[in-house]
């Protein structure tokens, strides 16, 4: 429970549970109900099948490219860690959302359910490296299946999240908004800290 604990907590903050409501609202205010629903559903679809195309082939495409597990766990603390910063001191950048030149192109679009909503939003660098991240560190195949659980745990809320968001939107405002994004990522914080720590212990580099 704890490891499906920590797996959801990490997914929640790379995903950005919270933060898709207002972007969803404001690439879409234009279209109807019917199309939200359609684009909500999609988007979260072809997410989904993202994040699990890299839980099951996580290893093999490490192996591929001679990734050690120790280096995974250092260098996914630190991008998580920098999304911590982001999230802390209410900065944006494309490991958790769009860039400017993503989101100008995203307007001139009809349908966003492929991209931005799935790719980079729901789906972006930081969720794709915390999937890895936690399926490699699993250890057993319990702990690999509850990795899968937390997947689509996450992406469940977050579709609740999108068909939800301009009520959200209306309910938390920007304060609300910033005090929940900024207690979250205090959390990873925490957590890609730990991470780089169990990188470097189980790296060998330095003497117990």
């Amino acid at each position: 429970m704890n490891a499906y604990l920590v797996a959801v907590a990490t997914l929640f903050a790379t995903v950005g549970v919270a933060d898709i409501a207002f972007i969803f609202a404001a690439l879409t205010r234009t279209n109807t109900s019917r199309e939200r629903f359609v684009f909500a559903t999609r988007g979260t679809i072809i997410a989904t099948a993202i994040l699990l195309f890299f839980a099951f082939l996580g290893t093999q495409i490490l192996d591929v490219f001679g990734i050690t597990i120790p280096a995974l766990r250092t260098a996914g603390g630190i991008l998580l860690m920098l999304i911590a910063i982001d999230m802390v001191f209410a900065r944006h950048s494309g490991a958790t959302g769009t860039t400017s030149e993503e989101t100008a192109e995203s307007h001139g679009r009809h349908d966003i359910s492929v991209f931005p909503l799935a790719m980079p939003l729901m789906s972006g660098p930081g969720a794709i490296s915390a999937v890895i991240l936690l399926t490699t560190g699993a250890g057993t195949d319990s702990g690999f299946w509850l990795v899968v659980a937390a997947i689509f745990t996450t992406m469940a809320a977050a579709y609740v999240t999108l068909l939800l968001a301009i009520p959200i939107q209306r309910l938390l405002g920007l304060t609300g908004l910033s005090v929940v994004t900024r207690i979250i990522g205090v959390l990873l914080a925490a957590l890609s800290v730990q991470f780089i720590f169990d990188g470097i212990k189980s790296s060998g580099l330095l003497p117990l």
